[in-house]
């Protein structure tokens, strides 16, 4: 901060009252900073670049030519290096961009040559053209493998009801039930079924006609809930029941929990005169080290 002394300003008497305007007066707009204490500042913009661009990512070395950053200009990286902000410099004179480097060769790839990453590196590639905002990167990865199948998986999941929530409590009984027995496991009974209706065996080949000739009221005779710790269903999709336990073992593993499952029989629970409830019965075995 610059502050004004008011020097050249004429003596005042101590016993002498200070009208408003000259009260207003006291108060003067910041000087302009001194040399040296522009030197002291951030450097003046705009910053100037050159051709050949040398930076520091997280601490990866890497080189390229400004135009590469400038590629597209609805970038961050364009915004960076436009001239309009400071960029830092390390002690080797690298421009300093503080994010993890790992896939930063990527990026650079992809402005150089229109390159795409392997398979196995799109998702952490995705990510980082996220918060770099290289929206035609975005697109094509969007395109390909494991992203394009994830929108069809996505798509399928959005017909579940509360699934999110139901994966959350799975890990939180789970969770819990191991600290309460100070176990290194816990073991959680799931019911995932995609038909509503019950079924028995010798009513098959009648289910689709049975299904839709029960009134409202015979219906809410089927309702029921498992004694289960979780249920998911129904749906309607092609996708049946081991599409869905899929989706939710690898979920929690994208999450680091550790789960394996099986099923164990059906709900065997009596609903009305023959039918019987027939969901099956899954046991999620989830080790927590």
């Amino acid at each position: 901060m610059v502050v004004v002394t008011g020097q050249g300003r004429a003596s005042r008497d101590p016993d002498e009252a200070m009208s408003s305007s000259e009260a207003e007066d006291e108060f003067q707009e910041p000087a302009t900073p001194t040399a040296t204490q522009a030197g002291e500042a951030l450097p003046l913009l705009p910053q100037q670049f050159p051709e050949v661009v040398p930076l520091n990512v997280g601490g990866m070395h890497f080189t390229t030519r400004l135009s590469t950053l400038r590629r597209y200009e609805d970038t961050m990286l364009a915004a960076m290096f436009s001239g309009r902000h400071y960029i830092p410099t390390d002690a080797e004179g690298r421009y300093f961009i503080d994010r993890d480097g790992a896939y930063f060769g990527d990026i650079l790839n992809f402005l150089r040559s229109g390159d795409l990453p392997p398979r196995e590196r799109v998702r952490s590639v995705y990510k980082e053209a996220q918060y770099y905002s290289i929206g035609p990167l975005l697109d094509y990865l969007e395109d390909v493998q494991p992203l394009k199948g994830e929108k069809v998986r996505q798509a399928f999941l959005g017909l579940m009801p509360y699934y999110k929530d139901h994966l959350e409590r799975i890990i939180e009984i789970a969770k819990l039930r191991a600290m309460q027995r100070k176990a290194r496991f816990a073991k959680l009974k799931v019911c995932v079924f995609k038909e509503e209706m019950p079924i028995t065996p010798y009513e098959c080949p009648h289910f689709n006609s049975l299904r839709f000739e029960r009134s409202e009221s015979e219906t809410k005779l089927f309702e029921h809930h498992c004694e289960v710790d979780v249920s998911f269903g129904p749906w309607e999709a092609v996708a049946d029941v081991y599409d869905l336990l899929h989706c939710i073992v690898t979920d929690l593993s994208d999450r680091g929990i550790t789960v394996d499952h099986q099923c164990i029989g059906v709900c065997d629970k009596h609903l009305i005169n023959h039918y019987y409830c027939k969901r099956p019965i899954y046991e999620f075995k989830i080790t927590w080290w």
